[in-house]
């Protein structure tokens, strides 16, 4: 599997770093059955996250015909929006549908065999680009609102598996999507070594649309 993340100007260190440390581990644990690129939608460059102090590189333009994985993180910044301009959550996000971004999401989405991914306030980008109505996600706490006034079926859960789409909720839990994503792939002894080397123990259920109906309490 080919796990490309994707960059865009002020986006979130942890919500890129988080998972893509897990998965990259993944990688050593399969003996190279995953890997892990850097990526945007205008090609290889340096992108300025929205920590003043944090810069990555993307290697190479998001590839919307590769199978595989695209993840998707959140913005980092004020959650106020004073200004469309400013450096605010809000604004970041928005901007981001001013780029090639959206389209190249919405090319992926069409692939059959390839998974959209998101952490905390990237589940928004999927869902600004239209490509979350009717389906099941979640996000970051603060979004969970205007995720449902974009026609998304909101779970108020850590990890939301909706076949290919998963989505995980606040910045931390990227860790456990990405888990879950090794889990998925390569089954729970592969996703228990990675757990152990980053001393994490995984919280919550993840959620997906399988099982009994519960009745509700």
């Amino acid at each position: 599997m080919h796990a490309q993340v994707v960059l865009f100007d002020g986006f979130d260190p942890l919500d890129v770093l988080g998972p893509l440390e897990v998965l990259y581990a993944g990688g050593i644990a399969t003996d190279g059955g995953i890997t892990v690129e850097l990526v945007s939608a205008e090609g290889a460059r340096d992108v300025p996250s929205g920590l003043e102090l944090v810069t990555l590189r993307a290697t190479a333009r998001l590839d919307p015909e590769r199978a595989g994985l695209i993840l998707v993180p959140g913005a980092a910044g004020s959650t106020e929006q004073c200004d469309p301009e400013d450096d605010s959550i809000p604004s970041r996000l928005a901007r981001t549908q001013r780029t090639a971004l959206p389209a190249l999401l919405a090319d992926a989405m069409a692939q059959p065999g390839l998974t959209l991914a998101s952490v905390c306030g990237g589940s928004l980008v999927l869902a600004l680009s239209g490509l979350l109505k009717g389906r099941h996600a979640t996000g970051h706490h603060d979004a969970l609102e205007v995720l449902w006034g974009l026609g998304v079926s909101v779970v108020r859960a850590r990890v939301v598996d909706d076949g290919d789409v998963v989505s995980g909720a606040g910045v931390t839990s990227g860790v456990d999507l990405g888990l879950h994503l090794l889990e998925r792939e390569f089954g729970p002894r592969v996703a228990h070594t990675v757990e152990e080397m980053f001393a994490h123990e995984r919280r919550g259920v993840v959620w997906s649309a399988t099982g009994m109906e519960p009745t509700p309490i």
